[in-house]
């Protein structure tokens, strides 16, 4: 497979003007509880899939948006999040991005998230590791959980397990320094990436939300599983556990009790 990351990077990029249509932003659609869907994502969804197939048909496609199919997860697949932190976007929080993941048939080889909010773009490939506005970037070394910063989501979709997962987030607020949420995971999963948090924890996330970052944060030499210490498959929704890999284990540990 044979794929041009710099101009899959560019396309990425040019859904700036995209994402900062206030107008789009306030075109709403509700698809659950706490669930929103603006015309923002479609527009960024619909860009990026035909950008996307036209240099590389035999990709497939996985997006938020739109109707979703079988895959076959031997060959390679597009994962996209056109518009991670909708919320925000609505909110004009301007804590959202573009995340953007490739799965080769075997394993995540690439990971894109930008917030042109912040004009941030995090970008990895398997085996060159983490990069930040194309500066490397690696996780923190902080050895233990009570030096720690954690990022925490709070899974507002299924606010009937909230005292499960506020049980679980209190747990890694007690042990760590404190805790914190911008309301997207992929944005706290590269703030993890880049060091400037230690750890990240939500109890149930789809494969848009933390493709493209687990290809960042191993790459910047961090640590992904599920809550049992399992590698995640982004064929499935997950549980998803994050660190600099010190602290791995304790969060593993504490979140099991």
């Amino acid at each position: 497979m044979n794929v041009d990351y710099k101009g899959v990077v560019e396309l990425i990029l040019n859904c700036k003007s995209l994402i900062l249509n206030n107008d789009k932003a306030h075109q709403i659609t509700v698809k659950g509880l706490a669930d929103y869907v603006t015309q923002v994502d479609f527009s960024v969804q619909s860009y990026l899939t035909g950008a996307l197939a036209e240099p590389y048909p035999e990709i497939q496609f996985l997006g938020e948006e739109g109707q979703k199919h079988a895959l076959d997860w031997s060959r390679p697949v597009w994962i996209l999040d056109p518009v991670d932190g909708t919320t925000n976007l609505i909110h004009d929080f301007q804590e959202s991005c573009v995340s953007l993941g490739l799965w080769d048939g075997h394993e995540l080889v690439f990971g894109c998230v930008y917030n042109p909010f912040h004009d941030e773009l995090f970008e990895a490939i398997k085996g060159q590791g983490a990069y930040l506005n194309h500066r490397r970037v690696t996780v923190s070394d902080r050895p233990t959980l009570a030096k720690s910063l954690m990022m925490v989501g709070t899974s507002p979709y299924d606010k009937g397990r909230a005292d499960q997962v506020f049980d679980k987030i209190k747990r890694l607020y007690v042990a760590s320094e404190d805790i914190r949420r911008s309301g997207s995971a992929a944005i706290d999963l590269c703030t993890l990436g880049c060091g400037r948090a230690d750890g990240f924890f939500e109890y149930d996330l789809k494969p848009w939300d933390y493709a493209a970052s687990v290809v960042i944060i191993t790459e910047a030499g961090g640590t992904v599983t599920n809550e049992k210490g399992e590698p995640v498959f982004p064929g499935e929704r997950s549980a998803i556990v994050a660190s600099n890999g010190h602290i791995h284990q304790e969060m593993l540990d504490l979140l099991a009790k």
